[in-house]
């Protein structure tokens, strides 16, 4: 795994995008319901043959029903030429307020199935994790689930080739923002989650949750210790900093899935530019 420059010859066999921290409010005229308009035009403008975009939680800011009909609205609006959308539920979706009022909003305006799902997209495999309790900041996965995710990630189909993988909150230790002392790690299983992801070596997992810029160190988690290789996703409503300090921008990923490598590509969507510190390349087959 290395950086890479952004500009890279040759045509993708798979393009997506992935956002995250949306917050999208019920007020219409909201900072963060501007950004994610703003994210969105960028993404048509700039994504031809997208296979998607992965969405990686905190879609709202409380779950509340008024401000998801707000973020319908706002890929409503946006419909023409956007790649279709699957979410990750985050703590700010179905923690504030009984669990499984939150889950049904959630599945409800998001299309999605329920807490975890997976998606085969044009040949690749795309797997949404997420907690199965209303825990106010961490994540909580059943055993089921994590079965359930080793035997995803072990079919067959997809040995050879990457396997996209999204949980909103971060393992310890790993991406920007999850370090032990800054606290915004979440997963309550997070040794065995490891566990899972070491024995697959052809997962790449992002997750959101911390906010922290692109720019930051550690956006990056080169799968050291056994574990996946692993990229914070920054946030498209606001960011954060490694000065712990809110950060007025919106930023995700652009990705591109060659036969030999995927390059990881940090969009800055304020200002509609890259994000040079950001560009990523991890190669294949993958070993650990």
């Amino acid at each position: 795994m290395r950086r890479n420059d952004h500009n890279e010859a040759g045509k993708p066999l798979v393009t997506f995008q992935v956002i995250t921290d949306t917050h999208v409010t019920a007020d219409a005229d909201h900072e963060h319901n501007r950004n994610l308009d703003r994210a969105l035009k960028d993404i048509i403008a700039n994504s031809m043959g997208s296979s998607g975009i992965m969405h990686v939680g905190d879609l709202t800011d409380h779950g509340f029903i008024k401000e998801y009909e707000q973020l319908n609205q706002i890929i409503e609006a946006n419909k023409e030429g956007l790649p279709a959308i699957r979410f990750a539920a985050g703590n700010h979706d179905v923690a504030f307020g009984e669990w499984a009022s939150r889950l049904g909003n959630y599945t409800a305006y998001s299309g999605m199935t329920g807490a975890y799902h997976d998606h085969w997209i044009d040949g690749y495999h795309f797997i949404f994790l997420g907690t199965e309790q209303g825990l106010k900041d961490f994540c909580h996965l059943t055993q089921e689930q994590l079965e359930w995710l080793d035997m995803k990630l072990g079919e067959e189909a997809s040995a050879d080739r990457p396997v996209f993988v999204f949980l909103h909150q971060p393992l310890m230790d790993t991406v920007a923002g999850s370090l032990q002392a800054q606290g915004w790690y979440g997963v309550v299983q997070d040794s065995e989650l490891k566990q899972v992801l070491g024995k697959h070596p052809q997962a790449i997992m992002f997750s959101g949750h911390t906010h922290w810029q692109l720019e930051a160190g550690h956006t990056m988690f080169d799968g050291r210790g056994a574990a996946a290789t692993m990229f914070n996703a920054a946030s498209v409503a606001y960011l954060w900093t490694d000065e712990d300090e809110h950060l007025a921008g919106s930023q995700g990923y652009y990705v591109e899935v060659f036969a030999d490598k995927v390059l990881v590509k940090g969009r800055d969507f304020a200002s509609g530019s890259w994000v040079e510190s950001a560009q990523f390349q991890v190669d294949y087959p993958a070993s650990r």
